[in-house]
């Protein structure tokens, strides 16, 4: 092995030379023992036609394999390619022997050719091949033992991408395929997932590679359900479309995806309602720096929209998110006119003059303020934003005769129990009155969806942080529930939902199943390679705690306030029937409401957020942190924890 190790070590035109004299050898070696076997007298050796013959064959046979690429093939890596050239080679060389041998009338016997083609294939093919599993098999023994789930095209590509490094050593293969249980992949095993905890204590291995990208996400839940129970860290390869275009590579195995875990596959959405409001128009994107306003922004770019206008109140959000869309723009070859535009949606007179400057065609409107214990403790703010912000945006809409506005609400409006579900109902009705009005031509929609995975107010990513600190998973209640979704998806049917819009619509995407948090949480301890630690398994390594509710937050979410719903043209999108208000009396309202902002006057506004039909049904009293400290500011609100708020 040591010698192989300093053979690799050599330049690669050294390692080519050695190449050719070896397989000069070899051919020589395969003709004399050939002749050997068919004439079986040594007398042969002193032939000098067949020292001639050699003499002209063998500098041929080695042009031809150099010719067909075998000398480029790297050794250790040898694939069909370089095995073609090596049968091709032979052949090439056994018809060189004959047609010569009958040119200098070496007098060789009819079956020495087809000896000397055999013997030739197993000295270079076979000596190849056995160097090649040496390699396989010896070389790549260190490393953390890990086991590859998957044995196909992408199992083996993975394969041969950890035998460049030394970080992992991969030991097993498992596959579903019964056809390839029991058969070896360079030099490693192909077993039966129903083994796999065996083979997981027989190596002590510490972390299971998921090499199916291109799976269904239904069929890598099942997968990652069978592997939680064994506590071993679950990495898995890149999407197969970032394989393809080549931002990421075989190696750049991580983490599992949370959406793998949920196991919803997402329906490929449908180019023509991705592209009627968008296509050649001059779109604008409020919040555009946000988790939901960045990704309408990526969707809305690869549609080619004549105008990209982004409206972002903060700089650093601004300026990442043009940065980004520039790039990608000019990577992709867009001739997309992108404007960076600051400024608040509460201040009427800017959106409206952004709007005309360039005659907006679509808004979508992802300005606002979403996170419920910050709305909670910042009361007036969050009804100045959500509120006034929809409805100063609505307004500037119709004042530049915008053509579509969509509203991006949330499962919170539904029977909300904080101030912040209760804004965006409020401007869901804001939307739905001035849709009723005759005095425009803007047409208003709203799209309500529940958590997106990966936003700012995620979950996940504080979970990953605590499991690794250490723990404690921190969870606000064991009962508490939530509906979850992927940026690119609830993006894409945001947009696909604004373009069936007729006028005062509330569509409601499709969330599948409601998630437990704690379940959650437990399956990414367990697929981090930790035990979950409870009254169970007191020697588990990570414990979930659980902290109370926080101000305004609900154990479950809904997205309909009624039944009244019906389907859609796309499988994904409803829409639904619920109560609205004339633009009368719910100018009124909004006059009471401005006043009362105005003031501080928080009970005023409860009053105001009770009374009005949003179906608000708080569940604590005003957590409003200035209303706190001005009525009992020896009672001062104070979070001493860090808990992860579901939102």
């Amino acid at each position: 092995m040591d010698f192989l190790q300093c053979l690799f070590g050599l330049k690669r035109a050294h390692k080519r030379l050695v190449s050719l004299s070896v397989d000069a050898v070899f051919l020589c070696l395969a003709f004399w023992t050939a002749l050997l076997v068919r004439i079986d007298d040594v007398v042969v050796l002193a032939n000098t036609h067949y020292w001639l013959l050699l003499f002209i064959v063998v500098p041929l046979s080695l042009a031809a394999f150099a010719k067909l690429g075998l000398y480029r093939a790297v050794l250790r890596y040898m694939g069909l390619q370089a095995l073609t050239a090596i049968g091709v080679g032979v052949m090439f060389s056994t018809v060189s022997l004959v047609l010569f041998a009958f040119y200098i009338d070496a007098q060789i016997p009819r079956t020495v050719p087809i000896i000397y083609a055999a013997f030739s294939l197993v000295f270079i093919g076979g000596t190849r091949a056995v160097v090649r599993s040496m390699v396989g098999s010896g070389m790549k023994r260190i490393g953390e033992p890990v086991i590859i789930y998957g044995a196909g095209v992408s199992g083996r590509q993975l394969l041969s991408s950890l035998a460049q490094s030394h970080e992992y050593y991969p030991f097993a293969f498992v596959d579903d395929d019964e056809s390839l249980h029991g058969t070896v992949i360079q030099g490693v095993h192909v077993h039966s997932p129903s083994i796999i905890r065996k083979l997981v204590k027989q190596k002590t291995a510490t972390k299971i590679l998921l090499a199916m990208p291109s799976a269904p996400r239904s069929r890598r839940q099942a997968i990652l359900t069978q592997l939680e129970p064994l506590a071993v860290q679950i990495l898995t390869l890149p999407a197969m479309a970032d394989l393809v275009n080549g931002t990421k590579l075989y190696s750049d195995i991580k983490e599992v995806e949370i959406d793998d875990l949920l196991g919803r596959d997402s329906v490929a959405p449908r180019g023509d309602l991705l592209a009627a409001n968008i296509r050649n128009k001059v779109v604008m994107v409020t919040g555009a720096g946000g988790s939901i306003g960045s990704e309408l922004c990526r969707q809305i770019l690869k549609q080619t929209p004549k105008k990209l206008v982004l409206f972002e109140l903060s700089e650093f959000g601004l300026y990442a998110i043009e940065r980004e869309l520039n790039a990608t723009a000019k990577e992709l070859g867009l001739d997309v006119e992108i404007f960076p535009m600051m400024g608040s949606v509460q201040r009427e007179n800017r959106v409206q003059a952004v709007m005309e400057a360039f005659e907006v065609q679509t808004v979508y409107h992802a300005a606002a303020y979403k996170h419920v214990p910050l709305v909670e403790h910042n009361v007036v703010e969050g009804v100045r934003n959500n509120i006034f912000g929809t409805l100063y945006t609505a307004r500037a809409a119709i004042a530049a005769k915008v053509e579509t506005f969509v509203l991006v609400s949330t499962d919170k409006a539904v029977r909300p129990t904080n101030v912040m579900g209760t804004t965006k109902r409020m401007a869901e009705l804001i939307l739905q009155a001035l849709s009723a009005k005759e005095d425009h031509l803007t047409r208003f929609c709203m799209v309500r969806f529940g958590n997106v995975l990966g936003s700012s107010g995620s979950v996940v990513p504080l979970f990953r942080k605590q499991i690794a600190n250490g723990g404690p998973v921190t969870v606000t209640h064991p009962e508490i529930t939530r509906f979850f979704m992927t940026i690119p998806e609830a993006s894409q049917l945001v947009i696909q939902a604004g373009a069936m819009g007729k006028g005062g619509d509330v569509f409601v995407l499709d969330m599948g199943k409601s998630v437990k948090i704690v379940d959650l949480a437990s399956k990414m301890i367990r697929l981090s390679g930790f035990e979950v630690k409870d009254d169970t398994h007191p020697d588990g390594d990570i414990a979930i705690e659980f902290s109370g509710l926080r101000p305004g937050e609900k154990l479950y979410e809904e997205l309909l306030i009624g039944d009244d719903v019906t389907g859609t043209e796309h499988e994904r999108i409803m829409t639904a029937n619920e109560v609205c208000l004339t633009w009368k009396e719910l100018e009124a309202i909004l006059d009471r409401l401005d006043k009362a902002c105005h003031n501080f006057q928080h009970e005023v506004i409860r009053d105001i957020l009770l009374t009005t039909p949003t179906g608000f049904n708080p569940t604590d009293g005003i957590c409003d942190l200035v209303w706190v400290q001005r009525n009992n500011p020896d009672n001062t609100i104070v979070d001493d924890k860090v808990v992860p708020f579901v939102s």
